[in-house]
């Protein structure tokens, strides 16, 4: 399956790119001969010059990256032909916006009056051939989705009448929604209902595994609205797995608005989005952590010598404090600090710091105070193991003990671990696992409001907290 959508996915981007070079070469012809001629008072001969057949190749680029990084390309499958002229449309405007000033804006015109119809000219000529290609593709998708040429891989978990009565009408449902239903998934209902309609393949337990093993793609929870703990159960399995999550709604949830009309004639899901935060936003996101830890790295490079010599001459032990944190996937990864406490800190086991800690040098209380021991972490935001702005990554020890409490707290590992963090500046650092809890509700709303504008506000209070000395 994941074979066949990266060929689709490359199709796609080559029809945008042979209807980008399509319409830049009309443009041109119009640009060179009708807008020249108007300018000269005559008819002029046009003049393919080496710039037309460059502007062929970057034109195109230049097109495919602004649609890559607004998150077209994401999933070619499940596309709308409505909102393909939608999208097509907005991104036209800014696309041609932008290659005005790049290109056009240089133009020696005889008035002001040329610019809008070289603009508009581009714009319409773009945005025709794109939308056409774009549609064409999609139909075609619809197509092979229908003939169950390609589709999803979907497990549906539950085990009631609701779930069955929705399984009845898939099978049922002539529309190109693409579920392949491989079975089911039960907890401890004994009463197989579903059975009459699907093969039982496995427990709650056991999600991981068959999603590896059956490369699902869709999972649909039909257990009871009322089922909370069971429904909790479920979502903290799946926090960490790339799958799209659907919940079969009831009368309540419709009455109360949640559930969106994403396709008019397909079944009515609700669709539980984690990824908030568009695809230009993530980008932007990511050349921020690189610029500013670059910047860092390089510019307080003499703080860090300083800093070194003077943890290294203030007790006995290394430089660098290092070790294994859980961060994004739930992947370890090894955190880089400057060393603030004595080398035999843990010699009774892991321990989280406090406030009266006795483990931590007299210099590591003034470098926790201004955070400067944090210094390193830009090296693991550059080489993208975290992110600036992130939830705190914490070690296994201390998440198998969160877990206990809070089962939900997977669902931070959605997300590249921080340097600063929501819930480092409304609530600080933990000195217990009731606090590390307390502090999850803060890194959850982050998460589910990430944005640039939130990222920099966090950044901004924590600077504010760094020259406060507020730390600790």
């Amino acid at each position: 399956m994941t074979n066949k959508r990266n060929k689709d996915t490359g199709i796609s981007i080559l029809l945008d790119s042979v209807a980008a070079a399509g319409a830049w070469a009309v443009f041109y012809t119009y640009r060179k001969y009708v807008i020249e001629s108007d300018k000269f008072g005559y008819p002029i001969p046009l003049d393919i010059d080496k710039n037309f057949y460059l502007a062929l190749i970057y034109v195109p680029i230049f097109w495919v990256a602004l649609y890559y990084l607004s998150g077209y390309y994401n999933d070619v499958w499940r596309k709308s032909r409505i909102k393909e002229i939608s999208s097509t449309f907005s991104l036209t405007l800014l696309g041609v916006i932008l290659l005005f000033f790049l290109l056009l804006i240089d133009d020696e015109v005889s008035s002001y009056e040329a610019y809008y119809k070289t603009t508009l000219t581009l714009f319409i000529l773009h945005f025709t051939l794109t939308s056409f290609v774009r549609i064409a593709f999609a139909v075609y998708i619809k197509r092979r989705i229908k003939s169950k040429t390609i589709g999803f891989n979907s497990i549906v978990i539950g085990n009631n009448q609701r779930t069955l009565d929705l399984v009845k009408e898939l099978k049922r449902d002539k529309t190109a929604q693409g579920f392949i239903l491989i079975g089911y998934v039960n907890g401890h209902d004994e009463n197989h209902l579903l059975k009459q309609e699907l093969p039982m393949i496995g427990t709650y337990n056991q999600l991981s595994e068959l999603i590896k093993k059956h490369d699902i793609d869709e999972v649909i929870i039909g257990i009871e609205s009322s089922k909370h703990q069971e429904i909790n159960t479920v979502t903290s399995l799946l926090e960490e797995e790339k799958v799209h999550l659907k919940i079969i709604p009831d009368l309540y949830d419709m009455m109360s608005g949640s559930v969106k009309m994403n396709n008019v004639i397909g079944t009515v899901l609700i669709e539980i989005n984690h990824d908030v935060m568009p695809t230009w936003q993530k980008v932007l996101k990511r050349l921020l952590d690189i610029f500013v830890s670059l910047f860092v790295l390089i510019f307080f490079l003499p703080l860090f010598i300083v800093l070194s010599i003077v943890v290294k001459t203030s007790s006995k032990g290394p430089i660098f404090f290092k070790q294994i944190r859980i961060g994004y996937k739930g992947k370890g990864f090894k955190i880089i600090k400057f060393r603030t406490m004595f080398t035999d800190a843990e010699i009774n086991g892991p321990a989280l710091s406090s406030s009266q800690d006795k483990r931590i040098t007299p210099t590591g209380k003034w470098m926790r105070k201004y955070r400067l021991d944090e210094l390193p972490q830009f090296y693991n935001v550059l080489i993208g193991e975290m992110s600036l702005v992130g939830p705190r990554p914490e070690r296994e020890f201390f998440i198998n003990q969160i877990l206990i409490l809070a089962p939900h707290y997977k669902h931070l590992h959605r997300v590249k671990p921080g340097i600063t963090s929501w819930g480092q500046v409304k609530y600080g650092y933990a000195e217990s696992v009731e606090q590390m809890v307390e502090r999850l509700k803060f890194d959850i709303l982050y998460i589910e409001n990430r944005s640039l504008a939130v990222d920099i506000r966090i950044l901004i209070y924590t600077i504010k907290t760094i020259i406060d000395g507020a730390g600790k």
